[in-house]
């Protein structure tokens, strides 16, 4: 052989021991779990016409390894998802995508939170996350063609608990700052009024991030409500507005699918623990809905969460100052595994932490970020609690713990109480300083401990007016005139939000018209509220409509007809409107802009956008809103492609969508797990409930893949079956799941 022939040999060989290497690292370096604890369970799991688990068990550790069986036979490929993000792998299966998710997962050192907090977990929670996590290894090794990743089961509690660490921060808006940091550009304005007499803000830090850095960014992160594009509502009713029972409607917003897609179940077992709601992939109980006594439900709060410092290092950038002393920066270096195809390539970033807490390093120096919650996992615990709560002070006293970072709780029960509580983990601050900012980090004094007592969180409990809601709106504006509370209960450093969203806006006016000289909100009246597809004439609607009204066509026949089209609408998103689909492509951006704070859209640009895509895909300005908007899912025997009604920032919430071939609109984003509960005098709580889609959702082939989506459509739902003898009287299947350890 020729030293040419020999030597491109050789290299063939090394590019083909390359290939190996970079296509089997990643498992052999991948922490390694130990398996749960060994122990039995044992659980029935009952699926209803709909396809509904009902899981039971003696104890609550067996519902919780059948809640991870039956979710695993119909989302399998999303738990893994879950699982790998609180591994710190999921770069090696969604690529750049994952890896973003990896860097935040080092960055917030979630895994370390979870080593240092579980542990103290009270034993019973323990026992719950052990199993459910036993109940995943098992599904795994009964269906080893499903698995992704190599190595990623078995499985523990503190795995699973590390997922809850990871993301618990981004439902108030962490990535907001995180991103900006990461990637060099401005901060978003955070939440709150300003601070009287504060100082005026630093100007946010900026700086040129190599292309290479981008690859983690915290942004987007496919969590549902992270983003600005969120919402969800809820409307709890007290007897004497309702005419009747207590009522708690349930209607959030979340994605369609991915690790916060709401999946529904009901637990019941020998222990008193019985349950109907929700959870999100990863988690072993519901996370809202009833049990026979109260329920709850969630919407997000954006009350100013997180503080930005600016550290003051040495000349080596190793260390920071604090008073007067000069204090080591840790530094982690850290392998990001990105799937690029075949392969999987290692790359490697370096995090930093300081007393504050993670620390971001850009062009302009070194921030640190500090948020409500940092360093607690005790919401593992208080979920569990309040699943079982049978009172409202039982139920009061765990939301009082301030262990759930953030969200607003709606709640309802039995004996006719209804409450809301503006739940966060404010920090502590100190009056003074200008919190909106960014602060001086070699301050000790600005490094608060906790949150603010309960007490001076805002909450209503029993209004006069016999009713509350919350649409991602300010806490003062919940109950009614008369009712709602003032601004001036809190101090402004607690940075409260103060702001409206339209779907606020028409909660607000609409119960109230209904309650006035009397009316009650009797089931069909509710029920015409929760689906209502309205605008007011306010707020991103009205700068929409006065942009649109100072655009000059030019002699441009089509985009004055389009203007006028818009300038016509009547404000309702029901398809029954000619304006309809044209405002519909305009108002999201416009509701992007306000929710971001963001400047507004050119209304020009937009307007043509909007014409152009119409024109194209339908030939006409006006088609019916219905052929635009549409709820798709398939190919396949189960697929579904229906018309849809809402839009974005309506109460009938159809706010997120990508844009198909044909130019239709998909709906992924908006009214998601829907939940209507009423609990009338001397008789056994009563529920019902929706999904787009249906229980199995990643089994195209199952025939609850879309079994619900027509009765979405037409604002119908199902009824849950919540007591044994209804669930046997419907069921479809009967499985009995049991884990035997190994001997």
């Amino acid at each position: 052989m020729r030293p040419a022939q020999r030597t491109a040999v050789g290299l063939l060989v090394v590019l083909a021991l390359a290939f190996v290497a970079l296509a089997t690292w990643e498992p052999f370096a991948a922490r390694r779990s130990f398996p749960p604890p060994a122990r039995a369970y044992t659980a029935e799991i009952v699926r209803d016409e709909f396809g509904v688990p009902h899981i039971y068990g003696r104890t609550d550790a067996d519902v919780a390894y059948g809640v991870a069986q039956a979710h695993a036979a119909d989302d399998f490929t999303t738990l893994q998802d879950v699982i790998a993000m609180s591994k710190g792998r999921y770069g090696a299966i969604r690529g750049a995508e994952g890896a973003q998710v990896d860097y935040m997962y080092h960055l917030l050192g979630a895994r370390a939170t979870a080593e240092r907090r579980y542990p103290l977990i009270s034993a019973d929670t323990r026992a719950l996350f052990e199993a459910y996590a036993a109940g995943l290894n098992d599904f795994a090794a009964k269906h080893p063609g499903e698995v992704k990743l190599a190595r990623l089961f078995p499985v523990n509690g503190l795995d699973v608990a590390a997922g809850f660490a990871l993301r618990q921060p981004f439902f108030f808006g962490l990535a907001d700052v995180i991103g900006p940091l990461v990637e060099g550009k401005p901060l978003r304005p955070e939440a709150g009024p300003p601070i009287p007499g504060s100082a005026p803000a630093a100007p946010a830090p900026a700086a040129t991030v190599e292309p290479a850095r981008r690859i983690a960014a915290a942004m987007p992160l496919p969590w549902g409500e992270t983003g600005s594009m969120s919402g969800s509502n809820a409307f709890v009713v007290a007897p004497k507005a309702s005419g009747g029972p207590s009522v708690l409607v349930s209607n959030s917003h979340q994605p369609w699918k991915g690790g916060v897609a709401w999946y529904e179940l009901v637990v019941e077992s020998g222990e008193g623990w019985h349950f109907a709601g929700a959870n999100f992939p990863g988690s072993p109980y519901p996370f809202l809905g009833h049990n026979r006594h109260l329920g709850w439900t969630n919407t997000v709060n954006r009350p100013d969460m997180i503080d930005v410092y600016k550290l003051v290092l040495d000349e080596s950038g190793t260390k920071y100052r604090i008073g007067g002393t000069w204090v080591p920066l840790e530094q982690r270096t850290v392998t990001l595994p990105v799937r690029i195809g075949p392969v999987v390539l290692p790359v490697r970033r370096t995090v930093w932490r300081s007393a504050h807490g993670p620390v971001i390093k850009n062009e302009q120096g070194a921030f640190a970020v500090r948020y409500g919650g940092i360093d607690r996992l005790d919401q593992l615990d208080a979920y569990y609690r309040l699943n079982k709560a049978k009172s409202f002070a039982e139920w009061e006293a765990q939301i009082a713990r301030m262990a759930i970072p953030s969200t607003n709780f709606l709640y309802a029960d039995e004996t006719g109480t209804i409450a809301y509580v503006y739940n966060a983990a404010i920090p502590q601050r100190t009056p003074g300083p200008n919190w909106r900012g960014v602060l001086p980090g070699d301050d000790p004094a600005l490094i608060w401990t906790g949150p603010v007592p309960y007490a001076a969180l805002p909450k209503y409990v029993n209004p006069p007016s016999g009713w509350l809601f919350n649409a991602n709106n300010t806490p003062f504006s919940a109950a009614g005139r008369g009712s709602d509370l003032a601004s001036t209960v809190v101090p402004p450093e607690m940075g409260v939000e103060l702001g409206m969203t339209n779907r606020a806006r028409r909660s607000w006016r609409l119960l109230s018209e209904a309650t006035r000289g009397g009316g009650k909100l009797d089931r069909a009246t509710l029920e015409a509220i929760k689906f209502d597809t309205g605008y007011d004439a306010a707020g991103h609607v009205a700068e929409m409509l006065r942009a649109v009204r100072a655009v000059d066509p030019r002699g441009d026949k089509r985009l004055a007809e389009a203007r006028a089209l818009v300038l016509g609408w009547d404000r309702y998103a029901d398809n029954i409107g000619r304006g309809d689909a044209l405002a519909l492509m305009l108002n999201r951006e416009y509701m992007s802009s306000s929710y971001q704070g963001k400047p507004w859209p050119d209304a020009e640009k937009e307007l043509t956008k909007a014409k152009d895509h119409l024109l194209r895909h339908f030939g006409r300005l006006d088609p019916p809103m219905s052929e635009l908007l549409r709820l798709r899912r398939g190919p396949g025997p189960n697929s579904v492609d229906l018309p849809l009604d809402g839009g974005s920032d309506t109460l009938r919430a159809s706010t997120l969508w990508d844009v198909a071939e044909d130019g239709r609109l998909i709906v992924k984003h908006g009214d998601s797990f829907v939940m209507w509960a009423e609990w009338y005098p001397g008789q056994r709580v009563q529920s019902r409930s929706i999904q787009p889609f249906g229980s199995a959702t990643t089994r195209p082939s199952s025939p609850h893949y879309t079994d619900q989506s027509t009765l979405f459509v037409q604002h119908r739902m199902k009824p849950v079956r919540f007591w044994r003898d209804d669930v046997m009287a419907n069921a479809r299947s009967r499985k009995v799941v049991r884990h035997r350890p190994e001997r």
